[in-house]
Formats: structure tokens, C-alpha cells, sequence
């Protein structure tokens, strides 16, 4: 069976896109973008299907190309990419992959984009009282070689309640805990991106099983899970 790929055509569609983002040039090339739009599903499907076996995965959401511009200052109708994001399942399994394939831009990310207050307040009253099994993890060789860096917007000196001056604080500040890794067009156009984009959300598991324990207990480590 000929492996699942991201083809050269549909990065070459998606610059056109970019160059040509109005709605008559893409109406004339709408059976062309439905023709790769239905290639890349079946992407982004077959990861979906390789992440079950060493993941509980309970949704895949692939985003339309339409872009809501309601509420935006840049009034083009389409994003010139394609992303999707696959869902953890369950209350005790927290965090979420996402893959974006841009032509010069195509990434993964792992973790919390936007985790709700009670979540972020959690997480930093955790790394208050105790960050060394965290930082142990985000610093061991073999998850930075894939995964690089901690990132995500942090607030500018301490949130509220917090001291500026605890050991911790560079994570603290944080407002979200996002790992992110690029891959240039040879790497997406290649055979091997598919196991490669998996291989890297299995090495993100340890994070979300430590962040998912954080999660689901109180500071002293009892559920908060009936």
C-alpha cells in the first residue's frame, strides 16, 4: 500500500492561494482545491490512526479554508494552509496536537494554547510548590532534540498572588505551555513526515501524562475526578 503524503501539488495550490486570496480565483479553482483538500484529510486521517495506537484520540478536527472576518483587520477570505487538531479522550487524558502544513511555515505544536483559569492557576500553583519533576522532563536530551524549547505568552513580570522573585517564576509567568516544531517543504513533501510528525507526538506523551496528573488532583495529589 503507497504511503499517506503531503504532495507537491498541494503546497504549490496553497502558494498560489496566498498570491491570489479573492474569492473569483478560487471559485475557478474550487475542483482543484476539493481534489487536494480531499488528499490531505486522508493525511491528516492516517496519522490520526497511527496516534491511536500509543494515544487515546477522540476527535479530529480538520479547520475549513474560510476565514471568518468579522472581527479581523485582514479581510481575506481564505487561509492559504491547511491545519487540523486531534483531541485527547477522556477527563483524565489533558492536552492537544495540532498540525499545520503552509507552504515555508508548516509546524507542529503539543500542550496548552489557552488552558481555562481554574487550569492555568493549577498549573502555576503547582510549579510554585515544586517545578523539578517539570523542568526534568522538558530538559531531558532526547525530548529537547525533537520538541526544543518551552513556548507560549507569559505575562510580563508575576500574575496576581504570585511573587516575582520565586525560583520558578520564568514558568510561572507563563500563560500558556506550548511546544512547537517546524519542518521545511522537503520534509513535508517527504515519505517519512507522516511517521515523523507521529514519532514526535509520541515523544510529547511523558508531558501530557505529567501535566495531566497535575490536572486532574489538588496540591496534595488527590483526585479531582469522581
Amino acid at each position: 500500500m503507497e504511503k499517506t503524503v503531503i504532495t507537491k501539488e498541494t503546497l504549490r495550490f496553497l502558494d498560489e492561494l496566498k498570491r491570489n486570496n479573492n474569492r473569483e480565483w478560487f471559485e475557478q479553482h474550487k475542483p482543484e482545491f476539493k481534489s487536494l483538500e480531499t488528499g490531505v484529510k486522508e493525511f491528516y486521517h492516517s496519522l490520526m490512526d497511527k496516534m491511536k495506537e500509543h494515544d487515546e484520540i477522540e476527535k479530529l478536527k480538520v479547520f475549513r479554508i474560510y476565514r471568518d472576518v468579522r472581527f479581523s483587520k485582514d479581510k481575506t477570505p481564505y487561509k492559504p494552509h491547511f491545519a487540523g487538531s486531534f483531541s485527547r479522550a477522556g477527563a483524565k487524558l489533558r492536552g492537544g496536537y495540532y498540525l499545520q502544513i503552509k507552504p515555508g511555515e508548516s509546524f507542529i505544536a503539543a500542550g496548552f494554547w489557552e488552558p481555562n483559569s481554574p487550569d492555568l492557576l493549577r498549573i502555576r500553583k503547582e510549579l510554585e510548590q515544586d517545578a523539578s519533576a517539570f523542568r526534568e522532563l522538558i530538559n531531558k536530551p532526547s525530548f529537547k532534540k525533537t520538541w526544543g524549547e518551552l513556548v507560549g505568552e507569559e505575562v510580563k513580570t508575576a500574575p496576581k498572588g504570585f511573587n516575582k522573585e520565586d525560583p520558578n517564576i520564568d514558568l510561572i509567568r507563563k500563560k500558556a505551555f506550548i511546544f512547537v516544531r517546524k519542518f521545511t517543504d522537503k520534509e513535508v513533501l517527504s515519505k517519512a513526515f507522516l511517521d515523523e510528525v507521529n514519532y514526535s507526538f509520541k515523544e510529547i506523551r511523558p508531558y501530557f501524562d505529567l501535566m495531566s496528573e497535575i490536572l486532574t488532583t489538588n496540591l496534595n495529589g488527590e483526585s479531582l475526578l469522581n
